[in-house]
């Protein structure tokens, strides 16, 4: 299953794998994709969208389904 989730406050290509390595941190996670210019990230697998957003949160990044 892929979810596009809303993420807000990416500057930069580091703030990318930063999103994208604490998704990839959530269990259920197979790929995660951030794009700072779309402000969002394509997540692959079967993650809850709640999980999703703590986790980008937890990593200093606004977020949101």
């Amino acid at each position: 299953m892929t979810q596009t989730i809303t993420v807000e406050g990416m500057s930069c290509a580091h703030c990318e794998e930063t999103v994208e390595e604490a998704l990839e941190s959530v269990g259920g996670v197979t790929d995660a994709t951030a794009d700072r210019e779309t402000e969002s990230a394509t997540v692959e697998g079967t993650a809850e969208a709640d999980a999703l957003v703590s986790a980008v949160e937890d990593a200093g990044y606004d977020a949101a389904p």
